[in-house]
């Protein structure tokens, strides 16, 4: 174990999009864990888009950082001292740490990993926290069922990606739109999904999905919100069920922009729209886990993760999120 450990502090707060003035490194002695406590060398690191809005001085659904606090997120590693009966040294858990080489957790609030089901970056992906937010968010709030046309934005994300191969294991026409041609592939072609729209050459959505859901849409899963969500709201069928995941369009937004002006077209389908947050499901996520790791094991569920190799990369990997760098889980390799 290393005698120092370098972890990144929250340095100040944005004004739109953050850059590298938001992000401090600073090298630290090594913490040592408490009664309970678990001492994890940090092997992969979680960015996700809600750590936008942790950004900001607002109250929300995540704690906001204070300047000057460590940067939290999900990390998966190995135990190199424990402080609890529940693990050992050598030990690979997950759950919420910091952005460190070494991290502090309670053993209470970490989960055990098996690294023979899938390798350690896919308990921050499909296994881990947006897999469970696909689970959840398509079964219960979407409700599919055999035959519906399901549309997913933000579709090669880490939670997108998961939601549509949910949707194909339970007889449903999937169509999904990302923001590359190879993305649109890898969605088609690995993923299953029926269609792919890349709307970053789509000057029409609407007419983009008249051509591949021409029956329309019985059920949108919505990372993105803007205009993709703008054109899918008119082509709602009777009953459908929209379930609101994510508006990464709108994270970097400093003023929030007008509307909604797009209510009335619910009107005549009975369109149902509710937002989900994964925290509430919490009693359930043994069922979703064990489920999202069979469909795993059996071939059935396919994922993918970009990685960024090293801790001081971090920022740079957040920051991708928003311009699309990666093709489902973004995660940082802190150490081998």
């Amino acid at each position: 174990m290393e005698d120092s450990n370098r972890s990144w502090y929250f340095a100040e707060r944005p004004d739109g999009e953050p850059d590298a003035d938001s992000f401090e490194l600073r090298e630290e002695p090594v913490p040592d864990p408490d009664a309970g406590d678990l001492l994890v060398r940090v092997g992969y690191l979680s960015v996700d888009p809600y750590m936008r809005g942790r950004m900001r001085d607002t109250e929300s659904y995540a704690e906001p950082w204070d300047v000057g606090d460590v940067l939290k997120g999900g990390i998966v590693g190995e135990v190199v001292e424990s402080k609890s009966e529940q693990y050992d040294a050598g030990d690979f858990v997950t759950g919420q740490g910091t952005w460190s080489e070494y991290s502090v957790v309670d053993a209470d609030d970490v989960a055990p990993v098996d690294p023979e089901v899938a390798d350690l970056p896919a308990y921050l992906g499909v296994l881990g926290m947006p897999g469970r937010t696909a689970y959840f968010g398509l079964l219960d709030v979407g409700e599919p069922k055999p035959g519906d046309t399901v549309v997913v934005s933000g579709a090669a994300g880490a939670v997108g990606s998961v939601v549509g191969q949910i949707a194909k294991l339970n007889g449903c026409y999937v169509v999904g739109f990302a923001g590359s041609d190879e993305k649109t592939q890898w969605l088609t072609d690995d993923l299953g999904f029926d269609a792919a729209i890349n709307y970053k050459d789509t000057d029409d959505y609407g007419a983009a999905l008249d051509d591949v859901a021409p029956e329309g849409v019985d059920v949108y899963f919505d990372n993105v919100g803007g205009p993709i969500t703008d054109a899918v709201f008119t082509k709602l069928n009777l009953d459908a069920r929209v379930a609101v995941c994510g508006q990464i369009a709108h994270y970097n937004d400093e003023d929030v922009p007008t509307g909604p002006r797009k209510l009335p077209l619910l009107i005549a389908p009975r369109a149902k729209v509710q937002g989900l947050l994964v925290g509430d499901y919490a009693t359930r996520f043994g069922t979703a886990s064990e489920q999202l790791a069979q469909w795993v094991a059996n071939g059935e569920i396919a994922h993918r993760e970009t990685v960024v190799d090293g801790l001081e990369n971090a920022p740079d990997a957040f920051l991708g999120l928003f311009s699309g760098d990666n093709i489902g889980k973004q995660v940082v390799r802190v150490a081998e």
